[in-house]
C-alpha cells in the first residue's frame, strides 16, 4: 500500500511541475518584462539625467586647494593639506563621470543623430559632452575620449586614452559644429533641458563662452591657436547678460538628485544641525579667503559667510574669521570660525552656476590685454565683471543674496583697476577678482589658477602631504584603471608623463 501511495505522490509532483513549468515557460516574457520601463531610449529623460550627473560631477575637495574651505581633519581635510594617505580621493571625477554623464549623453546622441528634425537635441548634447569631458580632462589631462562610452555600442571596455591637445581640438570643433547646426525652427529638448528648456539663442551663446574658456586655456602652450579660437568665440557671440546664464535652478525638498551639489555635499558633511560646532567633519573656511575678502571690505563677507554666537548665525564683518589649514585636531576656539551662510551657499533649493556674465567679462578682460579683443577697455570689463560676479549671488539665493549697487560702486570705487600696471599685474587683478567670482566652483578657480598663476596662494605645507608642500596639478587615475584598462593607462602615462600630482597637463606650461 504504501509503494502505491508512494507512487501517486510521485506521478502528482511529475504533472505539477510540468504543469508550473509550462505555465512559467508560457508567461516568462510578461513575468520577467519591468511594466515600467522601455527597450526604447527617452532621449529628453536621459539628457535630463545627464544634465543633473554633469551639474554635480564636483570635485570638492578642491575648495581646500583653492584655500577656500579647510578642515582639522586630515580625511576632511585633504584638499587643504594634501595628506597622502587620502590621495584617492583625487579619483572620484574620472570614476563618476564615465558611467554617469558621459555614458548617458552617448546613449542621447546615438539616439538622435541619424534624424535632422532633432539637431537642435543632438546639438545641445554635443555642447553638454563637452563640458562634462573638459571637466574631466582639465583635472587629470590625457583621458579616454574618442572611444569613450562605447562598452555599450561596441563592446570596447578597454578605451584608449587620448592626448589632451586632440582633445582640446575636437571640444572646439564640436562646440563651433553644434552652435552652427542650432535651428530655432526645429525641435528642442523643451522643459527636459534644465539650462535653458530649448532655447537655441541660448544654447549658442553658452557654446561660444564655453569655446571663450577653452580657448584661453591654450594661451601656456600655444598663444597662436588661444587667439584663434576665441577671436571666433568672440565673433559667434558670447554671454554678456545675465539672462543668458548657464545655471540649473534646484529644489529644496525631495530627492537628493534635485538639491543643488555642492550645496547638499557641504550641508551633510558639516553644516546641517549650523550651530558652528557639531561639524563632523570639522570643516570651516580657510583663513586665506575670509582674511582677503574682510581686508578688502568685500560685501560678499555677509552674504557668504556666517559666525554661530550663542547658536546664532552672525553675518558681521567684524567677527568673520577663517581658521588655518596646518590644524591637525579640533581647536578650542573652534565655535569662533566662518562657515558657509545656510541661506545663501548652503541652499539646497539654490542655482548652480555653470557659466557667468562674470567669467566672460574677465575673460574678455585678458583678451584686451593680448590684444585679440577691442570691443571695450580691460578696466571696464573688469569692472563689469566685479559687478556681476556680486549680483549673482541674488541669482543663486534670490531672497538672501542681494548686494545693493551702493555696496558694489564703493568696492569698485576702493578696487579700481591698474591701468598702468604691468601685464603681469593686470592678470593679477583680473584673476584674483576670478577666484572670489568663481566660488563655490572650485575646479573652475583651479583650471584657471594653474593657467594664470592667481591668485598667488601660499602653498600648505602640511606634515604627510603628497606633493612636497606644493599645489597640485592634476589629479590621479583610479587604481580601477591600473586592473581593467593597464595598457591604455601606461600608454598615456609614457606619453603625458608619471600618474602623480605634480605632473603638468598638457596646456598647464611653465
Amino acid at each position: 500500500m504504501k509503494k502505491i501511495i508512494n507512487k501517486y505522490k510521485s506521478a502528482v509532483c511529475v504533472a505539477l511541475t510540468s504543469a508550473l513549468l509550462a505555465s512559467c515557460t508560457k508567461d516568462f516574457q510578461e513575468i520577467n518584462t519591468d511594466p515600467e520601463s522601455s527597450t526604447i531610449i527617452q532621449p529628453a529623460y536621459v539628457f535630463t539625467k545627464a544634465q543633473y550627473d554633469g551639474a554635480k560631477n564636483n570635485l570638492n575637495l578642491l575648495l581646500g586647494t583653492m584655500q577656500y574651505t579647510t578642515s582639522f581633519n586630515d580625511v576632511a581635510g585633504f584638499g587643504s593639506k594634501y595628506v597622502s594617505s587620502q590621495s584617492q580621493q583625487s579619483m572620484a571625477q574620472f570614476s563618476n563621470a564615465y558611467y554617469q554623464e558621459i555614458n548617458e549623453l552617448a546613449l542621447v546622441i546615438n539616439a538622435v543623430k541619424n534624424d535632422p528634425e532633432q539637431v537642435n537635441l543632438l546639438a545641445a548634447a554635443r555642447i553638454w559632452r563637452a563640458y562634462c569631458f573638459s571637466r574631466i580632462t582639465d583635472l587629470y589631462g590625457d583621458i579616454p575620449y574618442t572611444e569613450a562610452a562605447q562598452g555599450y555600442t561596441n563592446s570596447n571596455y578597454k578605451p584608449a586614452y587620448d592626448a589632451q591637445r586632440n582633445i582640446y581640438l575636437d571640444m572646439l570643433k564640436e562646440l563651433d559644429e553644434s552652435a552652427s547646426s542650432l535651428n530655432a525652427a526645429k525641435g528642442t529638448f523643451g522643459q527636459a533641458d534644465l539650462i535653458y528648456a530649448g532655447n537655441t539663442v541660448k544654447w549658442k551663446k553658452f557654446a561660444y563662452s564655453l569655446m571663450l574658456r577653452l580657448g584661453m586655456r591654450l594661451t601656456k602652450v600655444d598663444a597662436t591657436l588661444a587667439e584663434t579660437w576665441v577671436k571666433k568665440a568672440i565673433a559667434g557671440g558670447v554671454i554678456t547678460d545675465d539672462a543668458d546664464i548657464a545655471k540649473i535652478v534646484y529644489m529644496s525638498a525631495g530627492q537628493d538628485i534635485n538639491k543643488n551639489p555642492i550645496a547638499l555635499s557641504l550641508y551633510n558633511s558639516d553644516y546641517i544641525k549650523a550651530d558652528g560646532t557639531s561639524n563632523p567633519e570639522g570643516g570651516k573656511y580657510q583663513n586665506t579667503f575670509i582674511t582677503y575678502m574682510k581686508n578688502n571690505k568685500d560685501p560678499r563677507l555677509g552674504i557668504l559667510s556666517v559666525v554661530y554666537v550663542n547658536g546664532v548665525a552672525d553675518t558681521s564683518m567684524a567677527i568673520q574669521k577663517g581658521m588655518p589649514a596646518t590644524l591637525s585636531s579640533k581647536p578650542t576656539d573652534f565655535v569662533t570660525y566662518s562657515e558657509p551662510n545656510q541661506k545663501t551657499v548652503l541652499a539646497l533649493g539654490g542655482a548652480k552656476l555653470i557659466y557667468t556674465t562674470a567669467e566672460t567679462n574677465f575673460l574678455l578682460a585678458e583678451a584686451v590685454l593680448r590684444g585679440w579683443y577691442t570691443g571695450s577697455t580691460a578696466a571696464a570689463l573688469y569692472e563689469s565683471g566685479i559687478r556681476a560676479a556680486m549680483k549673482q549671488w541674488a541669482i543663486i539665493a534670490p531672497a538672501d543674496g542681494i548686494i545693493t549697487d551702493l555696496q558694489i560702486n564703493t568696492y569698485i570705487k576702493y578696487h579700481p583697476f591698474n591701468t598702468t600696471g604691468t601685464f603681469d599685474a593686470k592678470m593679477q587683478q583680473i584673476y584674483t577678482e576670478y577666484w572670489l567670482a568663481a566660488f563655490p566652483d572650485a575646479q573652475e578657480a583651479f583650471s584657471s589658477y594653474r593657467r594664470t598663476g592667481y591668485p598667488a596662494l601660499v602653498p600648505v605645507n602640511y606634515v604627510g602631504n603628497a606633493t612636497g608642500g606644493r599645489i597640485f596639478r592634476r589629479m590621479l587615475y583610479p587604481l580601477s584603471e591600473q586592473n581593467l584598462n593597464r595598457a591604455s593607462l601606461d600608454a598615456a602615462i609614457a606619453r603625458q608623463g608619471a600618474d602623480d600630482f605634480m605632473t603638468r597637463i598638457w596646456w598647464d606650461k611653465l
